[in-house]
């Protein structure tokens, strides 16, 4: 599994017209499902009087989820053309939707294929692009006396400390980006034990 992976910085915008129909497509950076449902829902909210908000979305790393919609157009002619720029891109954990004002003239399905398209396209081409780690928890359990052997190890600006609990055996909750653990794991198994 890769250790970093590409996403978008910030939310992004762009707009495209197509034989007087207009398509208004819209990015978010999203952890989740349910974050990438809701920002679908706010534009179908906002956008109410459009024909459709077609979207597609790739979640997570491992094993993402994968999932477009085309909300009324011809199968296959909206959502499967927002996720293929998100593809292209090879980019994770963000959701693309197109809102498009219909225009009077019929684009057929190669048009709205190209439309669709072109739309997450410029709106893609608008976002910045930024590379992250994959991040990582770790739980350590040690000694008491241990304890500064194990803090020297885990003072670094790129862990997080999620949770500590110190007694006679004491337990440490980290964050990290993976490369990182990895780097740290063989020092850390000599004054720790290790869960994951």
């Amino acid at each position: 599994m890769a250790d970093s992976y590409l996403t978008i910085a910030a939310p992004a915008k762009a707009k495209f017209t197509e034989k007087m129909s207009r398509f208004l497509a819209f990015a978010a950076p999203v952890e989740t499902i349910e974050e990438a449902k809701a920002f679908v829902a706010a534009l179908q909210k906002e956008y109410y009087d459009a024909r459709h908000v077609c979207w597609a979305w790739v979640i997570g790393l491992e094993d993402p989820h994968v999932y477009s919609n085309d909300n009324g157009e011809p199968s296959g002619t909206a959502g499967k053309p927002i996720l293929g720029q998100i593809n292209s891109r090879s980019l994770r954990n963000v959701v693309v939707a197109v809102v498009r004002y219909f225009g009077g003239i019929k684009l057929g399905t190669p048009g709205l294929i190209a439309a669709y398209k072109e739309s997450a396209s410029l709106c893609l081409d608008e976002a910045q692009i930024i590379k992250l780690r994959r991040l990582e928890e770790l739980t350590l359990m040690f000694s008491y006396p241990a304890m500064n052997s194990v803090m020297q190890l885990v003072k670094h600006p790129d862990i997080t400390i999620l949770s500590r609990e110190f007694d006679n055996t004491c337990t440490l909750t980290l964050r990290a980006p993976a490369d990182l653990i990895a780097e740290l794991r063989p020092r850390l198994a000599a004054v720790a034990s290790i869960r994951e």
